[in-house]
């Protein structure tokens, strides 16, 4: 395997020589809107919309965003997705579809059930290769792509409903992958990861994890932390590399690292490699290609066409639905440090899809981004506009400053005594001086935010943190049916979510 390793990092070496950019961002684009529009021209969303003749149009991208409304998932799945789902052939995109991925989000109760077609398959995995090229800038250690990749995803079970199969995209992406990369590299196998309860999993994962050769793992932050804690209690070691000494890299997405990065810290024996991807139901969108910088580098020529959305109050309402007319931007029109959400049209037939993820741009010379939060996920009550990237960057400043683990939070907003105010909940099995953390949280939000401390002074005047034991929050995510390696904590609650997370408090008491 070490052999097998130094050669596949001397093909990547000699593939980086010759590699050639012969394309601008916005010439990319271009060409993925074209093929779109012309392969699914004779559907049913194309017929309605008169693909032809936007293909014949003089400005083909203006008379596309003025014919074709923005969608979100209802509004998609319910005029359109749900013939595919019915097994009608040729609705948004030629062909029947033969998966569908069952994604609950963060901010919806009831799963979705997102069409993924052939292409798609084929995007997703061409997607992972450019990745895989990518790791020769992050300078590894040889050995790493010889031995095992751990994926601690959904269910790689799919279930049969007829003509059509149904399950996370981790199990879509399973069924799908090549035979001998499951064979050599893939952990924990198929025999365990087609298991459909989580806890039964994580307890083969963590009996078997000594069997294993892992250098590499893949997953959402939480889960994985929960893994290794597990790992390390159930082995009595100290920490992850005496179970895995050749552990180099760490391959993480869907929620923000840093909250995590400093209790990964203690987990390790020594330093790994970290690299974000950003990976949805709907798609596989991008990953970190350069080492030392924080953004994600958008795929450009991969069949998705992107628009981005200046995310603020004259395009979104309070309850982070997009306004119909709100005015896009293309990919060479974006600007560096404003907030956009994205809007996805794809090859499994999602046309002008608001997919929830807000982000910012950091290098607009590398197509390089930030997630900055989710249009559901935020805090306005009184115009505050707190993003969660400000929450994570306030709990970050909590953990450091009083030398803490801080495993999950979540924020809630409300009417107080005549005005508003905002309520931490804190995921922390040590003991913390609740006076002090509410203080660290404010004043960070105070410097990173102009409209919060301008609202902190009038209408936002009570701020409360409530520290609940770590498996409080696990626990909810069992008790309402979210309990997988695929979900994640919302950063913020509201409404019908805020009301069960109350309802779930009050029943522990």
């Amino acid at each position: 395997m070490a052999i097998l390793g130094h050669l596949i990092n001397r093909s990547l070496q000699i593939r980086k020589n010759f590699t050639i950019q012969t394309g601008t961002p916005r010439a990319y684009q271009n060409q993925v809107l074209t093929r779109l529009l012309k392969k699914s021209k004779s559907t049913l969303f194309g017929k309605h919309y008169h693909f032809d003749e936007m293909l014949d149009a003089t400005d083909m991208y203006e008379k596309f965003k003025s014919e074709i409304p923005y969608h979100n998932y209802n509004q998609m799945y319910n005029r359109w997705w749900k013939f595919c789902h019915q097994g009608e052939p040729d609705v948004c995109w030629p062909g029947k579809v033969k998966y569908f991925a069952l994604s609950s989000g963060t901010s919806e109760s009831a799963s979705k059930h997102i069409p993924v077609t052939n292409d798609m398959i084929k995007s997703v995995k061409r997607a992972g290769f450019k990745q895989f090229y990518s790791m020769q800038n992050f300078n590894l250690p040889n050995e790493v792509f010889g031995k095992g990749i751990l994926m601690l995803g959904g269910t790689t079970t799919l279930f049969e409903q007829g003509d059509y199969y149904e399950g996370d995209m981790s199990g879509i992406s399973a069924k799908n992958m090549p035979k001998w990369l499951s064979f050599l590299f893939y952990k924990p196998g198929i025999n365990i990861s087609k298991r459909t309860r989580w806890e039964d999993r994580i307890k083969l994962i963590v009996r078997k994890a000594p069997k294993w050769d892992v250098g590499t793992v893949c997953g959402v932050p939480a889960w994985v932390q929960i893994v290794f804690e597990e790992i390390i209690k159930y082995h009595k070691v100290n920490h992850i590399h005496e179970i895995w000494p050749n552990l180099s890299l760490y391959i993480h997405g869907g929620v923000s690292f840093e909250p995590y990065r400093e209790n990964f810290k203690t987990l390790l024996g020594k330093p790994i490699t970290y690299i974000e991807t950003y990976m949805a139901s709907e798609g596989s969108f991008g990953f970190q290609s350069r080492p030392n910088t924080a953004g994600i580098k958008l795929i450009l020529n991969n069949g998705i066409f992107y628009e981005f959305v200046p995310f603020n109050e004259e395009n979104f309402t309070d309850d982070g639905e997009i306004i119909q007319g709100s005015k896009s931007y293309l990919i060479n029109e974006v600007v560096e440090n404003k907030d956009y959400a994205v809007v996805l049209s794809t090859c499994s037939g999602a046309w002008r899809y608001l997919i929830g993820d807000v982000i910012r741009f950091t290098s607009v010379k590398n197509n390089e981004f930030i997630i900055v939060g989710r249009t559901k996920q935020f805090l306005s009550l009184v115009g505050e506009h707190l993003s969660v990237d400000n929450m994570n960057k306030a709990i970050d400043e909590v953990q450091k400053r009083m030398n803490i683990t801080i495993k999950e939070f979540t924020v809630a907003g409300y009417v107080h005594e005549g005005k508003f105010a905002h309520k931490w909940y804190i995921g922390c099995d040590e003991k913390i001086d609740n006076e002090q953390a509410i203080k660290v949280i404010d004043e960070t939000l105070c410097k990173m935010n102009d409209d919060y401390v301008v609202e902190r002074a009038a209408a936002l005047p009570h701020l409360f943190i409530e520290v609940l034991p770590t498996n409080t929050f696990v626990n909810f995510l069992h008790e309402t049916g979210k309990f997988g390696a695929m979900n994640k904590f919302p950063r913020v609650l509201k409404n019908s979510q805020l009301e069960q997370w109350m309802n779930f408090l009050q029943a522990q008491q």
